[in-house]
């Protein structure tokens, strides 16, 4: 296992990929921390004030917005295999495919975890001049401000394995990407939205995030942090089981 673990690790880093989708991240995270802060205590922003606990939390919980280019980096671990033709070799190298499976998604969680922590960090490292600077008060250990960051980093590795999940589940890369994209950003956009049905939302993977972090959103009530915790991690653990039982199914071409 050790070395199929390297070898994922070499094959993540063998391209730049990887670092243009943490760069993304980064420019994301800046983006809407930003945003948050630029507008607070502005004219009918329903976001709770930075001063406050809540407004806070809400800050560093914008560290998860890069969600979805986890969700692509675990895409393009498992399609890449396919779309360069390299799963054939990679299997007959190792015939055990559950083991290069559960290698893809062990490997991908703890990148996943990293580009968390990453997120986490430029958050804080932007954040907290600008607000002392606006003379608002914060402390990482108070306000429940380090589960909220906690749950990003875990949350970003779910989503990684989720990722890796979907790719093995749909094989094609552009279309496994375009899903999961449509998905997280209009389908579940829609649905956190509309008021007949956005009760619903958090019990998809997005609204499960929202709860595990501890955020704020106008019109919906969000689950405890463990149970959305626990529901994101049912999500990532059934794609991953059923990516990997079809993987160990289907033939490779």
């Amino acid at each position: 296992m050790t070395r199929l673990l390297e070898a994922e690790f070499t094959k993540l880093f063998s391209t730049k990929l990887w670092m243009w989708l943490l760069l993304g991240a980064i420019g994301l995270t800046t983006l809407f921390v930003s945003v948050t802060i630029g507008l607070d205590g502005s004219a009918g922003n329903p976001n709770p004030p930075l001063s406050t606990p809540q407004g806070q939390r809400n800050l560093f919980g914008v560290a998860g917005a890069s969600s979805a280019l986890a969700v692509v980096l675990g895409i393009v671990a498992m399609t890449s295999e396919y779309r360069h033709e390299t799963v054939t070799p990679t299997f007959l190298a190792t015939p055990r495919r559950r083991r290069v499976v559960v290698a893809k998604l062990f490997a991908y969680a703890l990148a996943g975890l990293g580009f968390g922590l990453v997120n986490v960090l430029a958050t804080v490292a932007l954040a907290l001049p600008w607000l002392s600077a606006r003379n608002i008060d914060v402390s990482l250990t108070a306000n429940g401000i380090p589960r909220t960051m906690i749950g990003v980093v875990l949350g970003l590795g779910v989503y990684t394995v989720l990722g890796v999940g979907v790719g093995a589940l749909l094989r094609n890369q552009v279309a496994a990407i375009v899903g999961a994209l449509v998905y997280l950003f209009v389908v579940e956009g829609l649905v956190s939205a509309l008021p007949r049905v956005r009760d619903y939302y958090k019990y998809l993977p997005g609204g499960a995030f929202s709860g595990l972090v501890d955020t704020y959103q106008p019109n919906v009530q969000f689950l405890a942090g463990w149970q959305g915790g626990l529901l994101l991690l049912a999500y990532g653990a059934a794609f991953a089981a059923l990516g990997t039982a079809l993987t160990i199914r289907r033939d490779v071409t």
